[in-house]
């Protein structure tokens, strides 16, 4: 059986910027405290853990006497900022810079009284820290159908939550052109237009992976996805895969491998999504080597 780690998986360097900021202040800081998840994956949670970083939540700032507060890459409203600062804790900002510019580019439209809309799921981090950027007014959609929340009398700006896919950004963009041109009887398209702007604020890397994934997923005759369960991007990777290769499962551990996926298997391929730590990867890859999946059975 020919076991296979796809090149173009695992962290991507926002993610590898901010566990290299979380392992350097572990080693400078006698406390070091995640604000949520560090990552959404349990295995590398455990691994930083085992280090020191102890995750809390926004409720558990105001117990926090000593020691820093690491701000992971999904980013946070300036309302966290503004209490941390209050309560005289010192940040550790390690927002993935690609989230960092999507939050001062939404801040100058809506400084500029554009109703602003994101394309996201309103209860993931990334989002919470962007909608924050309005003062809570941003509109959340996360499908076509839900283009109906927005007052397109109002000039307007799309953006997105930076791990969902282009294809349903561009469907929702598309659709919200349709809707103006369809609902204003007066002036031509192009100047109705110039009220909306669309802005792709879609992760290039995340992004990237979608042809690289097709075809690495169509190359192997199954495909071991590996994410954590609360991983936005790796459901979004696992739908991409698993559309191309039907023969895709998706686990966050090796423990959760099953021999019957092997059966008269000759080539397995094994990816994961931004938040999979390549050693993982590595740790499932042998497991299956050493474990010898035969073409019925697993031989302990």
């Amino acid at each position: 059986m020919n076991v296979t780690i796809d090149q173009s998986s695992g962290f991507c360097w926002g993610v590898v910027r901010t566990i290299e900021i979380a392992e350097q202040e572990l080693g400078n800081s006698k406390k070091l405290f995640s604000l949520g998840q560090i990552i959404h994956n349990p295995v590398e949670i455990e691994r930083l853990s085992e280090k020191g970083l102890q995750t809390i939540s926004h409720n558990d700032l105001e117990n926090i006497k000593d020691g820093k507060i690491l701000i992971r890459a999904h980013g946070e409203p300036p309302s966290t900022f503004k209490k941390a600062s209050e309560l005289g804790l010192e940040i550790i900002d390690a927002t993935c810079p690609v989230v960092t510019k999507v939050q001062e580019r939404i801040r100058k439209f809506y400084d500029k009284d554009f109703q602003v809309v994101i394309f996201g799921k309103k209860d993931h981090a990334e989002v919470i820290g962007l909608v924050g950027y309005t003062s809570g007014t941003a509109i959340v959609i996360k499908s076509v159908e839900e283009i109906e929340k927005i007052n397109l009398n109002k000039k307007t700006v799309l953006f997105s939550q930076t791990t969902m896919d282009k294809e349903s950004f561009y469907a929702i963009r598309d659709a919200i052109k349709a809707k103006i041109k369809a609902d204003f009887e007066v002036g031509t398209f192009e100047e109705i237009a110039a009220d909306f702007h669309a802005k792709d604020t879609i992760c290039g890397q995340v992004s990237g992976r979608d042809k690289k994934l097709r075809e690495f997923s169509r190359n192997n005759e199954i495909v071991i996805f590996v994410a954590g369960k609360m991983s936005s991007n790796g459901k979004v990777l696992y739908s991409i895969a698993k559309d191309e290769n039907p023969k895709t499962y998706f686990i966050e551990n090796e423990n959760e491998l099953q021999a019957d996926w092997f059966k008269n298997i000759d080539r397995v391929g094994i990816t994961g999504a931004t938040s999979t730590p390549q050693w993982l990867m590595e740790r499932v890859k042998k497991f299956i080597e050493e474990k010898k999946f035969n073409n019925t059975i697993l031989i302990n």
